[in-house]
């Protein structure tokens, strides 16, 4: 047989990579609800559709400054011969009486009669009859009377109760993301607080022997541990409450003592090492160890995924807390995070959809990949002139820190694909495009 079809036949073996995602998000369930404060529901997803309560705006209210008249006072102003807004000779302008002062905080309702007006200030209540605000730039700005060079139409500077939000009126739906400007307008509605999927507690381990802390350089026999501090800030940018908890030695009581510990405030664990066959795998041995005839509590998985084919999936202590288990290669972890905890945070979060939006793309590039094996590749994506998308792969392909932090894209080929030909279309998922 030659190295070609072993290559085959053990991808063959393989389990494909959307049948292991389905099996693993249908155990998942998000979190319970909780009634939060609105200071404190940012960040979250609703879990139930939010109805305004009350109108937005409450009552009728000036737009602008400027001065609420009747806009049958006003509808002859600046249409004769000769009009300039200067108040030059030839032409018109009108002159009303000014009763009164109506600012944000005026509660007391005020009436207008034929040839007079209000100056008002923005989000001032409009006085009775009031249909029109005139613009203080289109005036004199006079106090006790004011002329008009310049009229507006009916309806200008005027905002009528419940015109944007009626009462009643839908303001999000269960699933929706809390966003500072739906935290505006549930406030502006009388909304004091919203029930909402909690952010998921995420704790982050690093596992290894070989594993040192950040701020030294590797060595033979050292690695220094960047896996749990970019996994902790890829759980942060998804929105979970991301803990880095260090590192945990091969040390199998040490790491069952650990994960037990970290049961009591986490909704996630995620480990990053030790998922191999290897002699020095001992996430693999020891999480999936039978004990009392019964599976071990995380089942270990040959997923068709390049880069980082052995995953974990499963739960741990009393509570069963869901575990995801990524390699120790970093490259391989970030991918692997992406493929398979992104989505598990955002499904325990509520949140729709749990994938990153994705696009098809041309590719610039002839580039080859790992037959029976679905890759993902940093790339780079640009739209195009006149609509559609561009797609550029990184060099060095996933394993490369570099590649990845440059990236807006994971370009996405698939098990059958061997060769992508420049000018095909592949698809893309767009990465954080805040750059």
């Amino acid at each position: 047989m030659t190295a070609t079809a072993d290559a085959e036949a053990a991808a063959n073996e393989l389990t494909p990579l959307a049948d292991y995602l389905g099996s693993v998000l249908r155990r998942l369930r998000a979190l319970p609800p909780l009634d939060l404060d609105l200071t404190q529901a940012y960040g979250n997803v609703l879990a139930e559709d939010v109805v305004a309560p009350h109108s937005f705006p409450a009552f009728d209210q000036a737009a602008v400054d400027g001065y609420a008249a009747r806009w049958d006072d006003l509808s002859g102003v600046g249409r004769a011969a000769g009009y300039a807004a200067s108040g030059a000779p030839g032409s018109r302008t009108l002159r009303l009486n000014v009763v009164g002062d109506l600012g944000a905080a005026s509660w007391r309702p005020v009436r207008l009669t034929p040839g007079s007006c209000f100056s008002v200030a923005a989000g001032a209540p409009l006085p009775i009859a009031a249909d029109v605000v005139v613009p203080v730039e289109w005036t004199d700005q006079g106090m006790a009377a004011v002329e008009i060079f310049r009229t507006p139409k009916r309806g200008y500077g005027v905002r009528r109760a419940g015109e944007e939000l009626p009462a009643g009126t839908v303001l999000a739906r269960a699933g929706a993301y809390v966003s500072p400007a739906l935290v505006a307008v549930f406030a502006a509605t009388g909304i004091g607080h919203v029930v909402v999927r909690p952010c998921p507690r995420v704790v982050i381990v690093a596992t290894g022997d070989e594993l040192v802390d950040v701020g030294r350089g590797s060595q033979p026999g050292q690695v220094v541990d960047a896996n749990s501090h970019a996994l902790t800030a890829a759980a942060a940018e998804v929105g979970a409450l991301a803990y880095r908890v260090g590192i945990c030695d091969d040390d199998p009581e040490g790491l069952r003592g650990l994960l037990e510990d970290q049961t009591l405030r986490a909704d996630l664990i995620i480990t990053t090492g030790g998922t191999g066959t290897g002699p020095g795998d001992m996430v693999r041995r020891i999480l999936s160890r039978r004990e009392g005839g019964r599976a071990g509590p995380v089942t270990f998985t040959d997923v068709a995924l390049y880069p980082g084919t052995a995953l974990g999936f499963g739960t741990v202590g009393a509570e069963e807390v869901p575990v995801v288990c990524l390699p120790g290669e970093p490259g391989a972890a970030l991918i692997g995070f992406e493929v398979l905890a992104r989505p598990a945070i955002n499904l325990l979060a509520g949140a729709e959809p749990v994938f990153r939006p994705s696009v098809r793309a041309h590719l610039l590039e002839t580039c080859t990949s790992p037959g029976g094996l679905r890759e993902f590749r940093p790339a780079h994506v640009a739209e195009r002139r006149g609509g559609g998308y561009t797609v550029q792969p990184l060099a060095g392909g996933p394993f490369t820190l570099s590649g990845l932090a440059d990236a807006n894209g994971l370009m996405v080929l698939g098990e059958r694909v061997t060769t992508a030909a420049a000018g095909s279309t592949v698809d893309v998922l767009l990465l954080d495009r805040r750059r």
